[in-house]
């Protein structure tokens, strides 16, 4: 008999009752590190005393009224990322998916409003992950998540990531825009050549199309900038974003420059839920705690720190580890060894972390953690890549 909980996961077994900072504790006292962080949500850890006290007194005032009237916590947030952003005007949904499905739509409009309704195609990368509702499973362009699920969505065009020639040549005259994770997390924390982005921006310049960067993961100062475009130093037309802007509550954003805004007229789109009150609250908590002082250059150096951590933990466990990838706290371990039972084997040492493409660990802890955490973080890598190593032996 299948259970009441449909199965589309395959879950560890342990349920958490309460977590503090970056540690998870279950009912009967164990404690784990949660260096997963909900999958790179959970941006100010758990129990966050300004993100709890927004999300409790906002639901104690009104939780939902619909976007047939204003919401000023929607406003406020939104003023809050243009003024700390690239972007001119935001739209407020549920997840990453929905953010990347309205990112779709948004830049098909604009080039429709440019006089080239023909230009609807989006050129994607190989390896990418865009989500799971059927026009990003063909965005994402991963045959194991497409299976059984009929014909794949029309539109969407992949060449290797980080490899700007082949862009180039896939580039018609039906093609709208580029969409791009700036880091690829799902399929190994991949980062690119720092100046794939910078030719992207140039090359979308040349050819007239817009580019589209999916910041669900990247974002929200997981790599020590509020975005991780910054680095690269660019201005894309529009973004995704997701996972950490709502700290553990449920919320998606596309941000978006004036052209591309300007084509979304009353009912060119819409969401129910999207912009809430109680889900703006949170987000202008999480929001307002990133944005202080001092805060992304702490992500910065904790994060430079980890990777130095991660470092001499691959120079002594060789035969287990082979790189350490990624930026500031958005970390890949690439192993030598199957990486489903290293996870395992650190769950075991109190440690959670989330396997990804291309045999990685992902690692990407709540963005409140310090130095002296992520030091514990590998101390349990440690012993998990020693009782791997014996029980491989």
């Amino acid at each position: 008999m299948i259970a009441p909980l449909m199965p589309t996961f395959n879950r560890a077994d342990l349920a958490f009752e309460r977590g503090v900072g970056a540690w998870l504790i279950t009912a009967d006292g164990r404690r784990f590190l949660d260096f997963g962080a909900g999958i790179a949500v959970s941006a100010l850890g758990h129990g966050h005393p300004e993100l709890t006290r927004a999300i409790a007194e906002q639901a104690a005032r009104v939780i939902h009224v619909s976007n047939l009237y204003r919401i000023p916590q929607a406003e406020a947030l939104a003023e809050l990322l243009v003024s700390n952003s690239f972007a001119d005007s935001v739209f407020f949904c549920n997840s990453g998916a929905e953010a990347n499905e309205g990112m779709v739509k948004m830049v098909r409009r604009a080039q429709a409003e440019r006089g080239h309704p023909e230009r609807t195609r989006i050129i994607c990368c190989d390896g990418a992950f865009h989500g799971r509702t059927l026009a990003m499973l063909a965005a994402t362009g991963n045959p194991a998540y497409q299976k059984g699920f009929g014909p794949v969505v029309e539109g969407f065009d992949h060449v290797p990531f980080n490899n700007l020639n082949a862009l180039r040549q896939a580039i018609t005259a039906e093609t709208a825009a580029v969409m791009v994770e700036p880091i690829q997390g799902e399929s190994g924390v991949r980062v690119p050549d720092p100046q794939f982005l910078r030719a992207l921006r140039a090359a979308c310049d040349e050819f007239g199309l817009f580019l589209a960067l999916d910041e669900v993961q990247t974002g929200m100062g997981r790599t020590g900038r509020l975005f991780a475009h910054e680095w690269a130093e660019i201005r894309p037309d529009v973004i995704s974003v997701a996972k950490g802007i709502g700290g553990g509550f449920p919320m998606g954003a596309i941000l978006a420059s004036e052209e591309i805004a300007r084509a979304m007229t009353p009912g060119s789109h819409g969401t129910t839920f999207g912009g809430n009150p109680l889900a703006c609250a949170a987000g202008l908590a999480v929001l307002r705690a990133i944005l202080e002082p001092g805060f992304l250059a702490q992500v910065q150096s904790v994060g430079a720190a980890f990777g130095e951590q991660l470092e001499r933990l691959v120079q002594v466990h060789p035969a287990v580890f082979e790189a350490v990838r990624g930026v500031g706290l958005m970390r890949g371990l690439k192993c030598r060894v199957p990486v489903g039972p290293l996870v395992n084997a650190a769950m075991h040492e109190g440690l959670l972390c989330v396997p990804a493409g291309d045999n990685t660990i992902r690692l990407i802890p709540p963005l409140i953690v310090d130095r002296d955490t992520c030091a514990q973080a590998c101390a349990m890598l440690d012993r998990a890549a020693r009782a791997y190593d014996g029980d491989a032996a």
